[in-house]
C-alpha cells in the first residue's frame, strides 16, 4: 500500500521582507523544513515574531516564498485549487456582527459555491457541532469571544476540508470556552481531518498536538513527535503499585524484585511539560536574525 500524501509539506522556506523607506530586509522564515502527516494535529510554537504566521500565510498562499516551497496534499501552495480543501480559521477574525449564527454559515457556504441544500445540511450539522444551535438565530454582535471563536471554525469547515488552518483558535478566550475549541480540536482528529495550528497557550498544544515545531528567530530550534520531545533523555523513571516502605529503601541503593507483591507498572522517560522545553530551546539559541511581528 503506498504511503499517505502529507498534508502539508514545507521544504526549505525562507522569506525575507524589505523594510519600506529603508535599504534592509527582514528575515521573517529561514530554511525551514516541516512535514504534517495526514490526519495529524501539528502544533507550530514560538514567541511574538518568530514566524509562524508568516509560515501559515505562505502554507495557505497568501504571500509568496522568496525561496523554497510549500504544498498541500501534494499540490503547490501557489496553486489556487491547493485552497479547495482547506479550511482556515485567522487569529482575529472578522464576521459581520448583524448577521445571526445561521446566516454567517450561509454566507461563506455560498463563496464555497455550496448550493442550497449542501448549506442547509452543513449549517445544521456544524452548529451542532460547535455547540451553538441555540444561538443559530442570534446576531453575532451578542456572542461572547468564545462563541465568535467557535463560529469561526464552523465557517472554516463548511466546505468539509481535509486541512484545518488554526491561528491561536482560542485567544482571547476564557478556560471553558477553551476547553471546548479544544475538545472540537480533539474530534475533527478524530474525523480523520489534518490540523496545523499555533498558539501562545502550550498546555493546551500539549493536549491536543501529535507533533510540534517550535520556531525561534525565524529557524526551526526543535521539531519530533510530542512524546519525544518531552521525554528526558538521561533519566529513568520507575512505576510501582503497592511498594513497601521497605522496598523504597532497598530501591535508594539497587532496584530489586519484591516478594511482597510490588508491580512495575512502567519504566521509561519522565517527561517534562512542553512550556519548559520551549523556554529551554529558545533561550539557549542564538540570535541570528529577527522575525517580523506575527500579525
Amino acid at each position: 500500500m503506498s504511503e499517505a500524501i502529507p498534508a502539508v509539506t514545507v521544504e526549505n522556506l525562507t522569506k525575507v521582507f524589505a523594510v519600506p523607506f529603508r535599504k534592509e530586509k527582514v528575515v521573517a522564515v529561514e530554511n525551514l523544513s516541516i512535514t504534517v502527516g495526514a490526519g495529524q494535529v501539528y502544533g507550530l510554537i514560538g514567541p511574538n515574531g518568530s514566524g509562524k504566521s508568516t509560515t501559515m500565510k505562505v502554507i495557505l498562499g497568501l504571500i509568496g516564498p522568496t525561496s523554497g516551497s510549500t504544498a498541500i496534499f501534494g499540490r503547490s501552495s501557489r496553486n489556487v485549487d491547493s485552497r479547495n480543501s482547506v479550511g482556515f480559521l485567522p487569529e482575529n477574525p472578522y464576521f459581520y456582527k448583524y448577521l445571526t449564527g445561521g446566516e454567517t454559515l450561509d454566507f461563506y457556504g455560498k463563496l464555497c459555491g455550496l448550493n442550497r441544500k449542501q448549506i442547509k445540511r452543513r449549517t445544521t450539522e456544524l452548529l451542532d457541532l460547535v455547540d451553538l444551535q441555540n444561538a443559530r438565530d442570534r446576531r453575532l454582535g451578542g456572542y461572547s469571544k468564545g462563541m465568535l471563536q467557535r463560529i469561526g471554525l464552523a465557517q472554516a469547515l463548511i466546505q468539509d476540508p481535509q486541512l484545518l488552518v488554526l491561528d491561536e483558535p482560542t485567544a482571547g478566550v476564557d478556560p471553558a470556552g477553551s476547553r471546548k475549541i479544544r475538545d472540537l480540536i480533539l474530534a475533527l482528529k478524530e474525523r480523520g481531518i489534518s490540523i496545523i495550528l499555533s498558539s501562545h497557550l502550550l498546555e493546551q498544544v500539549q493536549e491536543v498536538c501529535d507533533r510540534i515545531g517550535i520556531i525561534y528567530k525565524g529557524k526551526l530550534v526543535r521539531e519530533g513527535e510530542l512524546e519525544s520531545l518531552i521525554s528526558i533523555e538521561d533519566q529513568t523513571e520507575i512505576v510501582l503499585r503497592g511498594a513497601s516502605p521497605a522496598l523504597l529503601e532497598k530501591i535508594a541503593n539497587l532496584i530489586a524484585t519484591d516478594s511482597g507483591g510490588a508491580e512495575l507498572l512502567r519504566s521509561g522517560h519522565p517527561r517534562t511539560t512542553l512550556e519548559r522545553l520551549f523556554l529551554k530551546v529558545t533561550s539557549e539559541s542564538p540570535d541570528t536574525s529577527s522575525g517580523l511581528p506575527d500579525a
